[in-house]
């Protein structure tokens, strides 16, 4: 079982490197104690224990976890190497476990493994950055603010356009469903229940992207998900419940049903606009 790393001499990391990532707890036999954080980076240690615990997947996903957390955080800076023994040894897991957890962290472009060269890890510029583990990573870990920005914008030249492809469909068991979301978000406000509020969002604006007729801007649906649940920040968009995003929703879904595709457009694009810190939302001119 993975446990508190031993003391080693290794090329990938040093003391307090590897070791400060905490672990999920899991259930079961494969149940992991965490490690204590002493690192000097306390939001670091949270991020690691907020990040790693919204999944259950056991030793191999732990490992995934940790590993893809501090190269994004940049613990483990590009072309660094990672020795699969090493990883092995440093955690206490088996060969297959670090082989496997290699093989997920490469399809996800963070790193590479070549024959003579071994596996290291690659530059920001060759990452999945729609990976939802990786926009997970980078919304909890220093390029938080970069992260929500850019997913912010990416959300704004995404949504409308589906809003407005989606009101060209007029089909009414999705107008149905995104209707009985707005219903759930309504009553899970006025009962203070966020949880339930924040999962019918998640649920309307996926559906949304789905219905579009469009199925490049389907696959990114998974992208918008992503996005609402990074809590936190304003670049999730409708993370913060409130009456007036519950009367946008409701705006977006009155034009698909009138077939407005401009109507639902413009309501969409207010719907992601809608808290105070809009600034930091909608795109704005970069200097250069």
């Amino acid at each position: 079982m993975m446990s508190t790393a031993r003391p080693a001499d290794s090329g990938l990391a040093g003391p307090g490197d590897l070791d400060r990532y905490p672990y999920a707890e899991s259930h079961g036999r494969d149940r992991v104690i965490p490690p204590v954080w002493d690192g000097p980076d306390q939001d670091l240690g949270r991020v690691g224990r907020r990040a790693a615990g919204s999944r259950g997947r056991g030793l191999h996903g732990q490992l995934v976890q940790q590993l893809g957390q501090m190269i994004v955080s940049g613990d483990l800076g590009a072309d660094r190497p990672l020795v699969p023994e090493e990883i092995g040894q440093r955690f206490e897991v088996s060969r297959t476990v670090v082989r496997e957890s290699l093989r997920v962290l490469e399809a996800k472009g963070l790193v590479s493994a070549r024959p003579n060269v071994g596996t290291r890890v690659r530059p920001v510029s060759d990452w999945n950055l729609l990976d939802p583990d990786i926009i997970e990573w980078r919304a909890f870990g220093p390029q938080r603010d970069d992260q929500r920005r850019e997913l912010g914008e990416l959300r704004w030249m995404i949504e409308p356009l589906a809003a407005r492809l989606a009101a060209g469909h007029g089909r009414e068991e999705v107008q149905q469903r995104l209707a009985d979301m707005v219903e759930i978000m309504g009553h899970a406000l006025t009962q203070g229940d966020m949880l339930t509020f924040s999962r019918a969002d998640a649920e309307f604006h996926s559906l949304l992207i789905q219905v579009a007729g469009n199925r490049m801007l389907e696959h990114l649906s998974g992208i918008v998900s992503a996005a609402l649940q990074v809590s936190g920040g304003p670049g999730s968009g409708c993370d913060r419940p409130s009456e007036s995003s519950l009367v946008h929703h409701s705006r977006v879904v009155d034009a698909l049903a009138a077939g407005d595709g401009a109507g639902a457009e413009a309501a969409m694009r207010q719907l992601l606009t809608v808290h105070p810190e809009v600034e930091r939302v909608v795109p704005a001119p970069r200097e250069h």
